[in-house]
Parts: C-alpha cells; sequence; structure tokens
C-alpha cells in the first residue's frame, strides 16, 4: 500500500485510495500498475484524469496515445455501461464515448482491447470479456441442467390444493432441470413454492433454499418450514486476510469443481441476481439437480449487470409459470390490486376505507419529507396501531428534501436521538447496509440488509442485529453502514416490511420508471402509504415500462440452443 501512496498521494489522490487499489488487483499491484498505469481503471472511484496523472508520474516519457491508455479506456467505458446494466454496447457508442478521453485512434484501441482479451465480439458489439463470458456460461448450465435432470413423479394422494397454473408450476419445478415461477403479489406464488418444497422433499429429494438478501431468505425459511441462506452463504463466500480484518474475496468454495449436495435449488426474488452471481450459483449447480427461480421480472433489474431472469423468460428456453389470479384479499387486497394495475401499466385511483392503502399528496420534495416524518412516527402509529420500529420509508433518491439523507435525519432526530457520543450511530438506531460483508463475525450481511443497533463499543465496533442475525461491523466496513429508517427502492428489493411509506416526487426525473414504482408498493405487507409529490410523471412513469432497456445477450444464446 505504500508503494502504491506514492503513485497516488503526489497528484492529489488521497492515500487511503491505496486500499481499495490493492483490494483490486492484489499484492502485486505495484509492479501491476507501474508496466500498465491504467489497470487502475479497473478500481472503483479512480477517474481517467486521475490514472493519466499516476502514469505520467509511473512511466516518465509515456504519450497520450500508448495503447495500453487506449485500451484501458475501452474496458472503462465499457464497466461504465456495465454499471448501467448493459452487458454489450455498440461498436459505433464505444469510438463515441472514447472521444470524451480524447483517444486518437479509437477503433485502434477497441483492436487492442480485443487482442489482449479484455472485451469480446459480440454480434457488431463490444462487451467485457468477464461480462460476457458469464452469459455464456449461464446459457451452458441451463442446457447442462434440462439435458440432466430426471423428471420427479407427482404424488397424486398428496397433492395439495393448488389451482391448475399453479399445479403446472409444481410439475415444471419436478419434472425440469430448470424452471421458472413468477406473478404479482397475492397470486400464490409462496403458496406454490412451499408446495413444490413439501412434494421434493417426500419424493426423497434434498432441497436447499436461497435468496438474495437475508431478510428474503428469512422470509423464505418461515414460508417452507425449512432452513434458508443467503445465496453467498449457499455457495460458501470465501474471505481473504487484509490486515487485521477479513473481507469477501469475491469466490465461492462451491462451483463447477465442488457442486452443491442438494437435489432441488429453490431461488428467491431471482429479479435480483445479475450475471456473475447467477453465473456462479447455476454453475454450482450439480448434473441432475432442479433449479427453481421464482421471482417477478416487473420489478426492477439487479443493481448488476445484466436482466438474468427478464432474459431466461424471454428466451422461452425454460419452462416459465406466470400466476395472475389475485388470492390475496383480507392479508393485502388493495396493495396486491394497486400493485397488479401498475405491474400492468395502469395507475388505479385508490379508495380503500379500509386504509390499507393510502395516498397523500404534497405540493413539492420539502412538503413530501414533512408528511413522511409525520406518517412514521405518528399517524401510521396511532391510526393503525403499527409501530413505528414497523415502518419502512421508501424513496428513489439519496439527496433533495425527500432523499435518504435528508429524511434519515430527520427520523433520527425524532425515533432515537442519541446520546451526544462522537460516533454516527447509537443503540436503537436502524441502519442499513450499503455493500456486501459476508465476513462479518458472527454472522455476514449483504447490501441492502436493514437492522438495528443493539450496541457501540467504546472501540467504535458496531454490534447490529439483521435479520439473519446479529454481525460485528468495525473498521472500514463502517462506511459501508448508513441510517436506515429511509432506503432507496433498489435497496428495499428482496425485503418486505409491515408498512411502507413510499415516497415519490419529480426530484427523482428520469429514475421514475414502472419497475421502480411497482417495485416500491410490493415492499408493503399490511400498510402502504404513497406520498405523492410527483405530479402528472407518476402517471406516465407507469405507463412507460422502462426509459433506457438493459442491453444483454442471454435470451439470444438461450434461443439459438433450442
Amino acid at each position: 500500500m505504500y508503494a502504491i501512496a506514492e503513485l497516488l498521494v503526489p497528484v492529489g489522490i488521497d492515500a487511503r485510495v491505496a486500499r481499495r487499489v490493492v483490494d483490486a488487483l492484489g499484492p502485486d499491484a505495484p509492479r501491476l500498475v507501474r508496466d500498465d498505469p491504467w489497470t487502475l481503471l479497473t478500481v472503483p472511484g479512480l477517474a481517467p484524469d486521475d490514472v493519466d496523472q499516476v502514469a505520467r508520474l509511473a512511466v516518465p516519457g509515456i504519450r497520450g496515445d500508448d495503447e495500453r491508455r487506449g485500451r484501458g479506456l475501452v474496458a472503462h467505458v465499457l464497466a461504465r455501461e456495465g454499471r448501467d446494466g448493459h452487458i454489450v454496447t455498440g461498436r459505433s457508442d464505444v469510438v463515441a464515448a472514447l472521444a470524451e478521453f480524447g483517444v486518437p485512434d479509437a477503433p485502434g484501441a477497441i483492436e487492442a482491447a480485443l487482442r489482449a482479451e479484455l472485451v469480446v465480439d459480440v454480434d457488431d458489439c463490444v462487451a467485457l470479456a468477464r461480462l460476457a463470458s458469464a452469459e455464456t456460461s449461464i446459457a451452458e448450465s441451463i442446457r447442462r441442467l434440462q439435458a440432466s435432470a430426471t423428471p420427479m413423479k407427482l404424488p397424486k394422494a398428496e397433492l395439495p390444493e393448488l389451482d391448475q397454473t399453479q399445479l403446472g408450476a409444481v410439475r415444471a419445478a419436478l419434472e425440469s432441470g430448470v424452471s421458472v415461477l413468477t406473478g404479482g403479489p397475492g397470486t400464490g406464488k409462496s403458496r406454490t413454492v412451499s408446495a413444490i418444497v413439501t412434494l421434493a422433499e417426500k419424493s426423497g429429494k434434498t432441497v436447499a433454499l436461497a435468496a438474495p438478501t437475508g431478510r428474503a431468505a428469512k422470509r423464505l425459511e418461515e414460508l417452507c418450514g425449512a432452513p434458508a441462506s443467503t445465496i453467498h452463504r449457499l455457495l460458501g463466500a470465501q474471505a481473504r486476510q487484509d490486515g487485521d480484518e477479513l473481507t469477501f474475496s469475491g469466490g465461492f468454495a462451491r462451483g463447477a469443481d465442488a457442486p452443491l449436495d442438494e437435489d432441488v435449488v429453490v431461488v428467491d426474488e431471482a429479479s435480483m441476481l445479475d450475471v456473475e452471481l447467477a453465473q456462479a450459483l447455476f454453475e454450482a449447480c450439480k448434473d441432475g439437480a432442479h433449479l427453481v427461480l421464482v421471482g417477478d421480472a416487473a420489478q426492477l433489474p439487479s443493481i448488476g449487470p445484466g436482466r438474468v431472469l427478464g432474459d431466461v423468460i424471454d428466451s422461452g428456453a425454460v419452462p416459465i409459470t406466470e400466476l395472475t389470479t389475485l388470492y390475496r384479499h383480507a392479508e393485502g387486497g388493495m396493495i396486491a390490486k394497486l400493485a397488479a394495475g401498475v405491474r400492468g401499466g395502469d395507475l388505479p385511483v385508490v379508495d380503500d376505507p379500509a386504509r390499507e392503502v393510502m395516498v397523500i399528496p404534497a405540493r413539492d420534495s420539502a412538503e413530501a419529507a414533512h408528511r413522511v416524518v409525520q406518517l412514521v412516527t405518528d399517524s401510521i402509529p396511532r391510526a393503525l396501531g403499527i409501530p413505528a420500529d414497523q415502518v419502512q420509508v421508501v424513496t428513489p433518491v439519496h439527496r433533495g428534501a425527500a432523499g435518504t439523507q435528508a429524511i434519515n435525519a430527520a427520523l433520527k432526530a425524532k425515533l432515537n436521538p442519541g446520546s451526544g457520543r462522537s460516533t454516527r450511530f447509537d443503540a436503537g438506531d436502524r441502519v442499513v447496509a450499503t455493500a456486501n460483508h459476508l465476513e462479518a463475525s458472527p454472522f455476514g450481511y449483504a447490501n441492502g440488509e436493514v437492522g438495528v443497533v443493539v450496541d457501540v463499543a467504546g472501540d467504535g465496533t458496531v454490534t447490529v442485529e439483521f435479520a439473519s442475525g446479529p454481525a460485528e461491523v468495525k473498521g472500514k466496513a463502517l462506511a459501508d453502514l448508513t441510517h436506515g429508517w429511509a432506503i432507496t427502492v433498489h435497496r428495499a428489493q428482496g425485503s418486505e416490511f409491515p408498512a411502507v411509506v413510499v415516497v415519490l416526487t419529480a426530484d427523482a426525473g428520469g429514475m421514475l420508471t414502472r419497475p421502480l414504482v411497482y417495485t416500491a408498493l410490493t415492499r408493503a405487507q399490511r400498510h402502504l402509504s404513497v406520498v405523492h409529490a410527483a405530479g402528472p410523471r407518476l402517471a406516465h412513469a407507469v405507463r412507460a415500462v422502462s426509459s433506457r432497456p438493459r442491453r444483454t445477450t442471454l435470451a439470444q444464446a438461450l434461443s439459438k440452443g433450442r
């Protein structure tokens, strides 16, 4: 780290970034950076201008038209596209993006990146090699599982009370190597999953249950009466020593060479799977296993690149069962009806005397924030008997009057003002993880997990009770913990809460899309309040599926294999 800091500090980069460089490149980082300074572009948070300055220091006399710079910037552009969810990008778009960095020969830079195997050609587009490889691997794993699975027989005398569509999903899961169960809230997905697990176990098969987040895994476990875990824990996420701390190495103990033992693998909230996690999961399923993906493709796609669930559904390469009949009434009728309307592109008028759903209009973001605090701290607990610690605020944005930062500050001041100590957190604070820390002792936690601080030690260690169990948060992991009375829609995905206050304002701009609104509304179990300050933009957002569909190739790869 000292060797890296010697390259960063003279050009004005904070010495603490050296740790991120070593995390990304490993202990051989100094040599790698001196051999190719633009390797630094793979490190989150380092901009091309910063890296150019490091290059001039590390390699005196280096030129702006150096081939290493061009190919590094190609990878940088594609990584930037990946952060928006895209796997492939047209060559002309890459050339146009390279112009902003003054690359003199953009087509030549693309060819240099291809020769270095940083990127690959995909149907007149280019893609980062690792992302293209992940999609190829997913398609190959699906074909392998489809070819190797042996159908299980349904015991007719023990069939549960399901409708014909739900029974079709059960048959598909037990007969096919890969199947998908999809549908909106209130359509019976949970009951169907429970039947799949029960019948598989009665057939003598072992079952693994997993979900992307600890809260979703806990819900799956309660539903099926069997242990469930996060996908990372199921795959045996591996840690590495980083000074005095452990960090997730990015690798898994289970994979193609050490597959999972279970005969049936059920994954809930599968819309959250990005291509790299899906690759790891699919490769870890043994020959003959049955993989059941359960999720709602109408929700937001994964935070990471790709749209795995949507592509598998679009490909038609595996049995797909979509549940559409609304069964949930007493325990969620109006929420389910509102969600079903939005899922289909309609924004129904809410008239609910039972107050399961309430819409609270606001003129602007400032008034919306005021209404939110009022709802959480007074109206919902007093009128509905749901305590404030069971109410979750969900908003599209971090900044602004109705963003997570401002609302969290206001709610902390009202609900848990604290002892006045210098630490950011106090016992009783609600917090949310903003990164995976699966190595945390004694139980790891994932990005988006919401928990409650139960202790703050003298050395600054914060103990948080997450859905998956307690975890000690200390050292640099503390930077990945923030207050969580209000969280973004993306972080709320994969979780449900007894009561949810959704804040929708005009400030969200282009982020307001049908998947985002639908995902926000479907986080609520018993009560939903919508603070509406978006004006006509909300109805427009619901009519528009998405402002920018993701560019992927998995659906085509699967279709070709049929």
